[in-house]
């Protein structure tokens, strides 16, 4: 029986001490609406990661000889949303302050607020790649700024946000982008024409790049697992290839995959998840080698 952890990977490669690659899961969803279940999320990304193979064929890296540790579940807090944050940004700058990669699995899309507050106490003048379907620029939903559906308005406290994927948002949110000049790539036009998309892309990225990655920015056909699905999405090697392209070009300093929402039986979604993780690792370390 292989071991329960990222990979499924023998203690030596597993050891937080030693590893360079933290995975942080965060199994948390109280903010989401729609479908719930998210919480199940890193469990399942998990559970798939241990019939990955370790050879990356685009790369010809293997990036789990530098060690991936997986941490235990981040205990929830109860008392609120926000609390849950400070939790998840303590853990993350702990382990950042060690010189660990944290790759964070949620979850829900809220708890990476935690993740990019702490990259934000130990690195300035990074940007955040959003990948969603999307903005998640509302000042408020649900009577609170502390949802899923803020996420991206609160990080932008922190570092610029520019935004890939999206194929919904409200008349508020279109207003506030037009207001602040803040960069969005949708869908639509991704698919019109991918090279020109990337390429105007990097134009807004700084040096450094904090990823985050909601899985609704998949089309439902190849990612239907999560909790708000939403037709005309991106597909496998649309969304690989831009990763691939910023990390060639820019320095991923870490990364998040959030709101998978596993479905009985439906197997290839947690696949995807937990490929997409071991893949965008494999291009970060890859081409901090080369």
């Amino acid at each position: 029986m292989r071991p329960y952890n990222f990979g499924g990977l023998d203690y030596a490669l597993a050891d937080p001490a030693r590893a360079k690659i933290v995975i942080l899961p965060i199994s948390y969803d109280a903010t989401t609406t729609f479908k719930a279940g998210a919480r199940e999320g890193p469990r399942a990304i998990i559970s798939a990661s241990r019939e990955l193979e370790f050879y990356d064929e685009e790369t010809g890296y293997e990036v789990y000889k530098l060690g991936i540790a997986t941490l235990p579940e981040l205990t929830p807090v109860n008392s609120s949303p926000r609390d849950m944050v400070e939790k998840v940004k303590e853990t993350a700058l702990f382990w950042i302050s060690k010189g660990k990669f944290v790759v964070m699995l949620g979850g829900e899309h809220l708890m990476s607020l935690g993740i990019i507050k702490a990259h934000a106490q130990l690195c300035k003048n990074f940007s955040i790649l959003h990948l969603d379907a999307h903005t998640d620029l509302r000042l408020q939903y649900e009577n609170t700024s502390y949802s899923n559906a803020c996420v991206m308005r609160l990080a932008l406290k922190y570092a610029p946000v520019v935004s890939v994927g999206i194929r919904a948002l409200s008349k508020e949110e279109a207003e506030f982008i037009d207001n602040r000049k803040i960069p969005i790539f949708y869908a639509k036009d991704i698919k019109k024409n991918f090279s020109k998309v990337l390429n105007n892309l990097l134009t807004y990225l700084n040096e450094k790049v904090y990823l985050t990655i909601d899985l609704d920015c998949f089309d439902p056909s190849q990612m239907p697992a999560v909790g708000t699905p939403e037709p005309g999405g991106l597909d496998w090697y649309e969304v690989t290839n831009i990763i691939k392209e910023i990390a060639q070009k820019k320095d991923i300093i870490g990364f998040d995959v959030v709101e998978l929402c596993p479905q009985t039986g439906l197997v290839s979604a947690d696949f995807l998840a937990a490929k997409l993780v071991y893949k965008t690792l494999s291009y970060i370390f890859a081409f901090k080698e080369t």
